[in-house]
């Protein structure tokens, strides 16, 4: 791959190497894997792809929608060179800059490969203009190289470790926050994911729990089953009817996978049917392992009857397991998306007491934990998806603001949240449980972002000083 001779006189070049326990064959399968341009867009960075001309090859064109505020900008960019098993270069066609061209290098290396991006792009505007954009566009890029250079290492060093032949997998809730992150993962390790959904959806498999309708025969030999389906709890206040419609959302759509799958001729080796850690109540300072029994409030009776729906398929001999997620922490949803504006005026500050304990994980780590129970034979029941390191909320919102090079010092009165939220408050904001993920180190899980301040850097493109 031939060097650009104009490439010195662009007003921003940014060059990032890193080396990765895979082959270099590996390297470039994943590439060019459905998925991995989703795989690799930082998640602070809003990028939908509006138009693919087909896959990964010489003169292929790919058109994005990137939106910043409330600007939108189209930018088309085309892979004029590709060599496979090598490398590829895109370039601009049209979009925001005079020119863009970023070479994706793939060589040996004594560890496995070595991962090269080099990207050489030319601003519009005078001189003062690019002088001042161009070290903003140099910093944005840096850190864009070192966020999927950091996702490239983590998920191919995870497939070296744990490989898997390549799996049909019907997933639930595939458009909500997990789901949304979990189809690019694992279809750029080769998986074929079929979505079960009440709309029509191509190559998907169509259902409506609250009519008992699952087209069944679509479920034959599959190999897994993920199932994320249920209603945002944070949706609105928790009134009798509202908590019905929560238990409703979890329990009648779970019963009915599990039945329909229990009466297959070739069942799936495995279900995965998620629960959550609000499974054990407000257990305060209690260390929480997957032994710990239920809590009695609303949460705790919901997440049980929720595990409890899967019985069906764990009684016909299918592998069930529940992961208990954590507060799941990414920028484009749940807890920390909400967090994010008031942190970045100022106005953070800790919930309550501030002494609950909030078990976290990080999106990345949440794919990777699935990944290993998709692979782990052995693992069944309840598992405590969050990382060894929970955090008091005060910790939390200490750790947030310095991320964010903010103040955080407005507490929020847990009367004045109750007011507001109701029931939800207690169980969800003020509610602590301190998890300890036994299941998961007792069968070696390796944590990506155990702590929680490199989590929130590698989340949120804040590279330490």
């Amino acid at each position: 791959m031939t060097a650009d001779p104009h490439a010195s006189r662009r007003a921003v070049d940014v060059r990032r190497s890193t080396a990765i326990a895979a082959s270099r064959e590996a390297l470039w399968s994943w590439h060019a894997a459905p998925g991995a341009f989703e795989r690799l867009t930082p998640p602070w960075e809003r990028v939908e792809v509006l138009e693919r001309s087909g896959p990964l090859a010489a003169g292929s064109t790919v058109t994005l929608r990137i939106s910043r505020g409330p600007l939108r900008l189209v930018w088309r960019l085309k892979h004029p060179m590709v060599e496979p098993g090598r490398g590829f270069r895109d370039v601009q066609l049209a979009g925001p800059f005079t020119s863009w061209q970023h070479d994706h290098r793939f060589d040996d290396h004594e560890v496995g490969s070595l991962l090269t991006d080099a990207i050489a792009a030319e601003l519009p505007g005078g001189a003062l203009g690019k002088a001042i954009a161009g070290k903003y566009l140099r910093r944005q890029l840096d850190q864009l190289l070192a966020y999927r250079h950091d996702i490239t290492r983590g998920d191919l060093e995870q497939f070296h470790a744990e490989p898997m032949t390549p799996m049909r997998i019907a997933i639930t809730g595939a458009t909500g926050l997990i789901g949304s992150a979990l189809t690019p993962y694992l279809t750029a390790q080769g998986h074929t994911l079929i979505p079960v959904s009440r709309h029509p959806i191509a190559g998907g498999i169509r259902w409506d729990p609250a009519r008992g309708e699952l087209d069944a025969p679509a479920l034959e030999g599959l190999d897994a089953v993920i199932h994320l389906a249920g209603e945002n709890l944070a949706g609105a206040r928790w009134s009798p009817h509202r908590k019905r419609a929560l238990l409703d959302s979890r329990t009648t759509p779970t019963s009915l996978l599990a039945t329909r799958l229990a009466a297959l001729r070739q069942p799936p080796r495995v279900l995965i049917s998620a629960s959550a850690v609000g499974y054990y109540g407000d257990a305060g300072d209690a260390r929480l392992t997957e032994e710990a029994p239920a809590g009695s409030d609303f949460l705790g009776t919901l997440a049980a009857a929720w595990e409890d729906a899967a019985a069906p398929a764990r009684t016909a001999g299918i592998r069930v397991v529940h992961p208990r997620f954590g507060v799941v922490l990414s920028p484009r949803g749940g807890a920390l998306a909400k967090l994010l504006l008031p942190f970045r005026l100022g106005l953070g500050g800790p919930l309550g007491s501030g002494s609950q304990w909030l078990s976290w994980i990080g999106i990345d780590d949440l794919l990777g934990v699935l990944h290993h129970l998709l692979h782990s034979a052995a693992i069944e029941g309840p598992v405590n998806t969050a990382t060894p390191f929970p955090v008091t909320n005060a910790d939390f919102t200490r750790t947030l603001a310095r991320v964010l090079r903010r103040p955080a010092i407005l507490p929020v009165p847990a009367p004045a949240l109750r007011l507001a939220l109701g029931e939800m408050a207690d169980a969800t904001l003020l509610a602590s449980q301190r998890v300890v993920p036994g299941v998961l180190t007792d069968s070696s899980y390796r944590w990506r972002h155990g702590d929680l301040e490199g989590a929130l850097r590698h989340l949120l493109g804040r590279r330490a000083p």
